[in-house]
């Protein structure tokens, strides 16, 4: 949406906060100093919710109580640092925020915002949505309003996984894509308030199944390697029955067991087309990844590409002379 390095020194500060009104809230901002200012904002529409990737150098600024009143889109913030340092007060919470960590805002409520906090430039992907469609009770979410949720475990990490990947995309999508993906993070989103909130049961079924999936996705991907990987495993790491694994899988279209050799498929094609990996062993890379006899790699990686390990490395490495 916006890049000022290619804009004019004395056109960049207009411009970005002409842009940062449309695509986030209006503010009144200060930059230190305006001659070294840059800013990128980049928009991706997702339905009603809206997700930006943005980078800064130094600036702050505010949202009054009178710019509320004057302008509010009445939207749910919820921001993922990417970079630097970055500092917010609202609703009498002060937070500092470090790279991987999140916050979640109201544009209802007034508050007070610092990017770059050591002096340094900072990135955020920041997703957007109306109060509306939150399915938890305001009383629940007013609390933490201005504060940090955690990101480092469990659906918060699930949530900053998806928001990168939506981010690095150059996929065309369809507008019925953009709508489905726009459910799924507002889903996400009301997922990781619920449990900062120890309030997970307020959620609606669907919306409790639909981050319960995600965060299998995740786990199955972080424990890809293990050969002991199955969906019993799965199921008892996530407290619910291989039944209830399974249906939720199902309502998809997808298997549990389908899943896990795919992403093993995945990472064992990724290293046979590494020149770095060319020396390894066949059957050493599908023993990375958790294929751990040579013949069900060999089996299972023809099925899934047409060709043998052997065969498809080597294909790759003729393309490659």
């Amino acid at each position: 949406m916006l890049d000022t390095d290619g804009l004019l020194r004395d056109e960049k500060t207009a411009a970005w906060m002409e842009a940062a009104a449309l695509a986030l809230v209006p503010k009144r901002c200060r930059v230190p100093e305006p001659e070294r200012f840059s800013a990128r904002i980049s928009v991706m529409e997702l339905g009603p919710t809206q997700l930006s990737a943005n980078v800064f150098t130094p600036f702050s600024c505010y949202r009054s109580p009178r710019l509320v009143r004057q302008s509010d889109p009445e939207l749910y913030q919820l921001a993922v640092i990417t970079s630097g340092r970055q500092g917010i007060e609202q609703a009498g919470h002060r937070t500092s925020l470090e790279p991987g960590e999140m916050i979640f805002y109201d544009s209802s409520r007034p508050f007070e915002a610092s990017v770059g906090t050591d002096g340094k430039g900072a990135g955020s992907l920041l997703v957007q949505f109306p109060r509306e469609l939150m399915p938890l009770p305001e009383k629940m979410v007013a609390p933490l309003c201005g504060s940090s949720l955690s990101g480092s475990t469990g659906i918060g990490h699930v949530f900053r996984q998806t928001l990168s990947a939506l981010a690095d995309t150059e996929t065309d999508l369809t507008d019925r894509d953009r709508a489905r993906l726009g459910t799924t993070i507002v889903d996400l989103a009301a997922a990781v308030v619920a449990r900062q909130c120890e309030q997970t049961s307020a959620l609606a079924p669907e919306a409790r199944t639909e981050a319960l999936y995600h965060e299998i996705v995740a786990f199955i991907r972080r424990h890809v390697d293990d050969p002991d990987l199955t969906p019993p495993v799965v199921a008892a790491a996530h407290c619910i029955s291989t039944r209830t694994l399974h249906r939720i899988f199902q309502t998809r279209g997808e298997t549990v067991s389908g899943m896990i050799r795919g992403e093993r498929i995945n990472r064992c094609r990724r290293d046979l087309a590494d020149p770095g990996l060319r020396a390894v062993p066949v059957g050493s890379v599908g023993a990375r990844w958790g294929f751990a006899r040579a013949s069900d790699f060999t089996r299972a990686f023809k099925a899934a590409t047409g060709m043998t390990p052997t065969v498809y490395r080597a294909s790759l490495q003729e393309q490659g002379s």
